[in-house]
């Protein structure tokens, strides 16, 4: 599957810990340059660089790391509409399209008219304290509620599209997109959900005596999580710093408006082939062979 994909100004972007993405941002640039390719590079969070994202100065947003960039490049791209290539720096890569010893065989097969884009939905989590908006944020992966430092679990109220669910007693619920199915969700025992789906995926955290499968929300439903504690709980973003929840706190989560355009060179087939090398030989504890 192919597109008409025309890029005549691009962006490289580098993990800002990682030398080894400045390297290659060099190169890269280099070799675009080379084929008539204007392009700015920097670290991902290099005023200058996002300025361009936001003021849809360049066509495309070259990404090197690993998915935690992929993660923070998505909210940057997404409300701009521009498209991310993916070079995996990282270990899992399971957001990146190619490998870091692939960049200059796939760029080139990207000028040459090769590559699609896939859709990947974010969702929109609002905070609400009593009558108030205390917070509100789209995210790629999940939004997690749930307990904090204590090891003790909170009530959790939950309703879908206004109708009461349950309450699970639990360290926590995570509510992912498809994409962060393989995720925080994955680990916690949800199902994995094809990444092209718009679905919003609830899995319990270590449910007490209460609901410990995972439910597949309907496309276009919206989720409604109520706090109920005596003791610190907390709402996670992507991985994100934690923000404290109060009792009575309302957790809403709903599809986004926004959508993350990751560029792929290989065939759609991909998700699936990459999913048993993944599964079963783990990277990051170091042993992947």
């Amino acid at each position: 599957m192919t597109q008409t994909l025309n890029f005549q100004r691009i962006a490289i972007a580098a993990h800002p810990q990682l030398p080894q993405a400045f390297v290659d941002s060099e190169k890269i640039a280099g070799f675009l340059k080379n084929r008539g390719i204007e392009t700015i590079s920097g670290s991902l969070y290099d005023e200058a660089l996002r300025y361009q994202v936001k003021v849809k100065q360049v066509d495309l947003l070259i990404a090197l790391g690993g998915d935690g960039t992929m993660l923070r490049a998505g909210h940057l791209c997404a409300p701009h509409g521009v498209p991310i290539l993916g070079v995996n720096l990282g270990k899992f890569g399971f957001l990146t399209a190619i490998q870091r010893e692939e960049w200059e065989s796939a760029l080139g097969k990207l000028l040459a008219g090769e590559g699609w884009l896939e859709d990947r939905m974010m969702l929109e989590a609002e905070q609400i304290r009593g009558t108030e908006q205390v917070g509100c944020w789209n995210v790629l992966n999940e939004v997690f509620v749930g307990r904090g430092e204590i090891v003790r679990p909170v009530h959790l109220d939950a309703h879908v599209d206004g109708r009461f669910l349950t309450t699970y007693v639990a360290d926590g619920l995570i509510a992912a997109t498809p994409t962060g199915s393989t995720a925080y969700a994955l680990a916690a025992g949800g199902p994995i959900l094809p990444p092209e789906l718009r679905n919003i995926l609830l899995v319990p955290v270590a449910p007490h005596l209460s609901i410990d499968r995972a439910i597949v929300l309907a496309e276009g439903s919206t989720v409604n999580i109520t706090v109920r504690t005596d003791h610190q709980a907390i709402i996670c973003r992507d991985g994100q710093p934690p923000l404290t929840l109060e009792d009575g706190d309302q957790v809403y989560v709903r599809a986004g408006h926004h959508t993350v355009k990751f560029l792929r060179i290989q065939d759609p087939g991909y998700f699936y082939r990459n999913l048993t090398p993944y599964m079963y030989n783990n990277p990051s504890i170091g042993n992947a062979k």
